[in-house]
Formats: structure tokens, sequence, C-alpha cells
């Protein structure tokens, strides 16, 4: 099989996948032996072929899948007009403490907002498929500590936790600012009240709370 039948089989086989498939997955297509990297060249060169088009060939945490491309959203909203999921700021801000400070307790959460979270929230989190207990800390009571999964990588269209955008600092307020792609899941943030005085600057206004934000990389 020359270099571009193996394409062809690898973008049937992404194009027909419900759900990331990774290169050892990838690998079993083909009865001769390919090494890992081998495919990896092959997959992007098949990106390379799509760039440019209306659907792209992305890596992800779980594995490579081919998905719409943002500029592609306006018109194939269009085609499914159901509004996006909306959070509260304070499932959204409880995300972004776990993604940027994991593992923590349900208390690390609580000392960083400055308000009690909530069993719902955490819920929610953990319903949503984005966070999980990986385990509980040698203190009183054993805590569950909480860390993100890959389908929250997946879903925010990331590789690894490397690529979560850098902490960045409010120019007015000199408030740390982590901000997490919002796009990439297709979430709407609802407007909330802003927390009391007494939060704490490290992972506060992490999530916009008025606008929408809207998906930008809807998987076929």
């Amino acid at each position: 099989m020359n270099t571009q039948e193996a394409k062809i089989v690898l973008e049937a086989a992404l194009l027909t996948a419900e759900q990331p498939l990774a290169v050892t997955q990838l690998r079993r297509l083909f009865p001769e032996e390919l090494d890992d990297e081998t495919v990896r060249v092959l997959l992007e060169d098949l990106r390379r072929d799509w760039a440019g088009r209306g659907i792209e060939l992305v890596p992800l945490a779980s594995g490579w899948r081919f998905q719409s491309t943002a500029a592609m959203t306006p018109y194939l909203d269009r085609l499914h007009p159901e509004k996006p999921p909306k959070y509260s700021r304070a499932i959204l801000e409880t995300l972004a403490i776990v993604a940027y400070r994991q593992p923590v307790t349900r208390g690390d959460i609580e000392e960083i907002r400055g308000v009690s979270v909530s069993s719902p929230v955490i819920k929610t989190l953990e319903e949503r498929g984005w966070i999980e207990a990986i385990g509980h800390r040698e203190a009183p009571g054993r805590p569950a500590l909480f860390a993100t999964t890959p389908a929250f990588l997946d879903d925010f269209g990331l590789r690894s936790l490397q690529e979560l955008p850098p902490i960045g600092v409010d120019s007015e307020t000199g408030d740390a600012k982590p901000e997490l792609p919002l796009s990439g899941a297709g979430i709407t943030a609802t407007p909330a009240p802003a927390g009391p005085p007494g939060l704490q600057a490290d992972l506060i206004d992490a999530i916009p709370t008025t606008e929408a934000l809207t998906e930008t990389n809807s998987s076929l």
C-alpha cells in the first residue's frame, strides 16, 4: 500500500468514526506493520490536505478527529438552531479552578472562590464528564481530590493541559485571569452577580458571565 492509499484509508476511518481515534487504533487499519511515527506523519499530511476547507483534522487528547472549522459555525447553526448549554458562573469558575490548580479538594475550591461550593456544582461537572475524583488527600475526613478528564480536553479542543491559555493579569485590577477556551465547547455562560469582596484573586473572573459563547468545533 502506497502513501496515498494509506491516507485514503485513514480518511475513511476518521470521517466515519463517532469518537476521536488514537494512533494505536489507526495502526490496526493496516495489515502491514506501521509504527506510530509513520501513522502520525500520514495524519499530518492528511491534515494539510484538508487545510483551507470547511472541515479540519485535529489532534486531541484522546486521538484525531475531523470537525467543522470555526468559520462554518454561523452556517451550521442554521441547521441546528438549538442553543448551547448554559452554565452558571459558579460552575465555570469551579471548572477553571480544577483545570488550573488540579488536583484540588472541594475545600481548596471554596478557599479560592471565597464562597461555599454546593454539591450540585460538583455533580454537574462530574455528569458532564469534565472532572472526576482521582483520589483522596491524607487529611482529616480524607477529602476527594478532583482533576479534569480526557473528555474535558476533547470538548475544549486541547491535546494536553499544557495547551490551556496562560493566566493573564487584568490591566485594571491586577487580578489573575485564567481563560478556558469555552468557544470550543459550545458553552454559554449565564449572567450572575459579582462575587463577594473577599474573593481571592488567583482564579476569579475566569469566565465571561454576560457574553454568549458559541460552538466553534462541532465534530462530524
